[in-house]
């Protein structure tokens, strides 16, 4: 499968493609979400990527991420087609709370939800969880370690976030394809075993 491809033939969804899902990319602010989009999309990804400016001091918490310049101020979205008659459209949505009126409209249809979590800021992670819950997604739990180890076994980090059992857990590096191919599958299996 040749990801990110950007020929015109590329940009349009197969013909033999039957099923379109729609999955939400979701975590708090600084999380991952953007860049994860971007190593899975086959086509050119949508990005709202913009810089910050002074003013998102006092909103935007840098702690666990001094070196961020831009943030996403709308969605992100990107496509990924799964064998002959599937295709993924993948909704990332911005972690700030000041954004989290967005969430109802990109949440309606949605199948369900990967959710990215920093093991260094498990604490921002909650708010998000919450939301999902409330809009009744099924997901499951990315812990995006980039070049760190996350410090946390599956089992502790189930515990730290009060998942249910069957929710699962997987360790990724966003920035990877194929790290961030492991994830969404995860979820993917996740929601194809809770659908029967």
């Amino acid at each position: 499968m040749d990801f990110n491809a950007g020929s015109p033939e590329d940009i349009y969804v197969p013909g033999a493609v039957t099923t379109a899902v729609k999955i939400l990319v979701v975590g708090h602010f600084a999380v991952g979400k953007t860049t994860l989009i971007g190593a899975l999309s086959e086509i050119a990804p949508l990005s709202t990527e913009e810089s910050m400016t002074q003013a998102s001091i006092r909103v935007d918490d840098l702690r666990g991420a001094p070196d961020k310049k831009t943030t996403t101020v709308a969605l992100d979205f990107g496509r990924l087609t799964l064998g002959d008659d599937l295709v993924l459209y993948l909704f990332g949505t911005p972690g700030q709370q000041r954004f989290m009126q967005l969430w109802e409209d990109m949440a309606r249809g949605a199948l369900g939800a990967l959710l990215l979590a920093d093991p260094t800021r498990l604490a921002d992670t909650f708010p998000v969880i919450d939301l999902i819950e409330q809009y009744g997604l099924e997901y499951a739990v990315a812990v995006n370690s980039f070049d760190r180890e996350s410090g946390y076994t599956e089992d502790q980090l189930r515990e730290a976030l009060d998942l249910l059992p069957h929710t699962p857990v997987v360790f990724c590096d966003a920035r990877d394809q194929r790290s961030s191919a492991n994830a969404l599958l995860t979820l993917v299996r996740h929601l194809l075993d809770r659908a029967s």
